[in-house]
């Protein structure tokens, strides 16, 4: 009887504690808590597919076939992958100073409405080489997201106006404006879509390369990509190895202290929603010129701008590992097409988000298991 009060003892006194992170946990924690994140979202998904009669493992495995089976499919995840790539690194910038960017879809898709007015409006003759037509877009599209991301930036900056509520809200304008100019300026014998633009205005594909490269034949992989690529590059050397970076990563982190340090948060903020909103334009821009070729109605942004988010958190702001991040997505949305119910991706997105933000609980606090009566 003495040993079991003993040992009953023994457990009584032990209890978990949460304690807030006095200091930055170490680099490789992280990433570490973000594929643990990412592990955990896929065993409930897979409960999830279990439970709707499905066959998880199976399910899983097709997937990843869908997406990474051979050239062709690999090549198609990666035009997927594209546009989310270049709304992650908008909202990955915005997220780095604590600016709460959820417009990514609505300047994506001003973005593509940008572009597509330098074709539409005939700004240049139909003729002019591709090489033209292509920087002009580009300068375009990124304009016309960055003009998207000025006005929460500006209201925030001047009002102090939740970024969150305005940024959204804009999303719906984005619709309507480009709902407008497809139903009754630009639409192409009353159908929800503009003129086919002329091959000019197209990005070269990789197919586009066959007569002299076989191989590349059917692969619809566009200059797009290369963007984001570039964009990701310059956006981490911005970040990390420029003094605008510290700027906005020390607004991020402690703006009390950016303040006394004579950082201008105002400026700053108005500076880096319209980067982001550039950056989500970008990605409208090579959607409309490398993958559609067309201005079409709003699902042109297929939800992009919110998968960019999801995409942001997973790769914990880094622009480096959202390219590689990207293409997880990307093969997940093309697996879709081909998994029944066609929601189970949607699911499995949504359930990767909760457990991430959920996973951030662990980066600001720490668990213990202490002793009480150690602690006595």
């Amino acid at each position: 009887m003495a040993e079991k009060t003993k040992l009953f003892t023994r457990i009584k006194f032990y209890r978990i504690r949460i304690e807030p992170r006095l200091s930055e946990p170490p680099a490789w924690y992280p990433p570490l808590i973000s594929v643990g994140a990412l592990i955990l979202a896929l065993i409930l998904g897979g409960i999830l597919i279990k439970l709707a009669g499905g066959d998880p493992i199976r399910s899983y495995a097709h997937i990843a076939k869908a997406s990474f089976g051979n050239i062709g499919v690999i090549s198609d995840t990666i035009v997927k992958a594209t546009p989310i790539l270049m709304t992650a690194l908008a909202c990955s910038i915005a997220f780095r100073m604590k600016l709460w960017n959820i417009g990514a879809e609505g300047q994506f898709i001003m973005g593509a409405f940008g572009a597509s007015a330098i074709v539409l409006t005939k700004v240049l003759p139909p003729e002019t080489s591709r090489w033209v037509f292509i920087p002009l877009m580009m300068l375009a599209g990124m304009a016309g997201g960055a003009i998207w991301g000025f006005i929460p930036g500006y209201l925030k900056a001047k009002f102090n106006v939740n970024e969150i509520i305005s940024s959204l809200m804009l999303n719906y304008i984005a619709v309507a404006w480009v709902n407008f100019w497809i139903f009754a300026v630009w639409t192409e014998a009353g159908f929800q879509m503009s003129p086919k633009f002329p091959l000019n205005a197209w990005l070269p594909r990789l197919t586009d390369y066959a007569q002299n490269i076989p191989a590349l034949s059917g692969l619809t992989t566009h200059m797009g990509l290369l963007f984001g690529i570039l964009a990701a590059v310059i956006l981490w050397l911005v970040v990390f190895r420029s003094c605008w970076g510290y700027e906005i990563r020390l607004i991020g982190d402690n703006p009390q202290a950016a303040r006394y340090a004579g950082v201008n948060i105002a400026k700053n903020t108005l500076l880096v929603m319209m980067l982001s909103g550039a950056l989500a334009g970008l990605g409208g821009m090579s959607e409309v010129s490398g993958m559609v070729h067309r201005l079409q109605t709003a699902p042109i942004a297929a939800g992009y701008g919110f998968t960019g988010i999801i995409v942001a958190w997973l790769s914990k702001l880094n622009p480096l590992a959202i390219i590689f991040v990207s293409i997880l997505f990307g093969a997940l949305i093309l697996a879709g097409r081909e998994i029944q119910p066609s929601g189970v991706p949607k699911m499995i997105q949504g359930i990767i988000l909760v457990c991430l933000i959920a996973s951030d609980f662990l980066l600001r606090y720490r668990v213990r298991i202490v002793n009480t009566a150690e602690e006595k």
